[in-house]
């Protein structure tokens, strides 16, 4: 492997604190271009932006997906920055690369029944809980199972979270979640052992402390099998996207949702406006005068 490659991975974890998986994924990538380039007879600082184009082409012959090759792309445009950056090459090849265009594939979610289904049929108080916090909220998966008791408040109407970024944000809870909640820490107080000292919402005698994802996620997948439901539709995260597409559905606007969902951006809550067109045509339908205006015949 090229020192030049070495180099820039040192930098990486030297500079931007990059984590050993950001440092093996620029490896691998690199050093395909790596073997790509020697097998046309030239070298990393050699490359040309020809040449790049021709490994891009090359990437699609093979079938590799877009995603992978804008992954490409965005490593060779840091490796070259880099270089460049450095005095090892003059220009830099990456100058107006372009990554082919990546489509964005819409969430997936359930239907309000389902969501009921799963929630009526979900057989044990914790459980129950779960579903209907994370759907009352919205929460990450990872939000929710961490959640610290303490982050409830004294009237079980909102939820303090710490979501990712160590951002904070204030969720409330309906009703009908907050009485679930009520249930669940009575319930929790007699079965969990020693829960007085125990800090965590959904504890468990796991490594953590508290209810994994990974049994969060056996759980959901084992309710939607009993009830019929195709358990490959079914996951913590679609209950989610769920929450999101039924509350812009019912009219919430975009900005609420993304404070709800914790998004830093409202470009990333735009992905539920596939929801509008269905909800644009309903609108039309009932408010728009020609809707209810029809002339009547002479």
């Amino acid at each position: 492997m090229s020192s030049d490659i070495d180099a820039f991975l040192e930098m990486l974890v030297a500079e931007c604190g990059a984590s050993n998986n950001t440092v093996m994924a620029y490896r691998q990538d690199l050093e395909s271009l790596e073997k790509f380039l020697t097998e046309r007879q030239t070298t990393l600082k050699e490359a040309t932006k020809q040449d790049l184009k021709d490994y891009l082409d090359f990437l699609t012959q093979n079938h590799y997906a877009i995603k992978t090759q804008s992954r490409h792309v965005s490593s060779m445009r840091e490796f070259y920055r880099f270089l460049y950056s450095e005095n090892t090459i003059k220009q830099n090849p990456t100058d107006y690369l372009t990554a082919p265009k990546t489509t964005k594939s819409l969430p997936k979610y359930l239907s309000e029944a389902d969501v009921f289904e799963l929630i009526q049929n979900a057989g044990t108080t914790r459980l129950q809980t779960l579903l209907e916090v994370l759907y009352a909220t919205g929460m990450r998966v990872s939000e929710l199972v961490g959640l610290p008791i303490n982050a409830i408040d004294q009237e079980k109407k909102h939820i303090y979270v710490v979501g990712k970024g160590q951002k904070e944000r204030i969720v409330p809870l309906n009703e009908k979640a907050a009485e679930n909640l009520e249930r669940w820490l009575t319930e929790r107080a007699i079965t969990c052992p020693r829960s007085d000292k125990n800090k965590w919402l959904f504890p468990t005698k796991s490594k953590s402390g508290h209810l994994t994802r990974g049994t969060f996620f056996k759980e959901l997948k084992k309710l939607a099998l009993s009830i019929g439901l195709d358990a490959s539709k079914v996951s913590p995260h679609v209950f989610r996207h769920s929450f999101a597409s039924h509350l812009i559905a019912h009219d919430a606007d975009l900005r609420s949702v993304q404070k709800l969902l914790g998004h830093s951006d409202i470009a990333t809550t735009e992905i539920y406006t596939h929801i509008l067109p269905n909800r644009l045509k309903k609108v039309i339908e009932k408010s728009h005068p020609l809707a209810y205006n029809v002339p009547k015949e002479k």
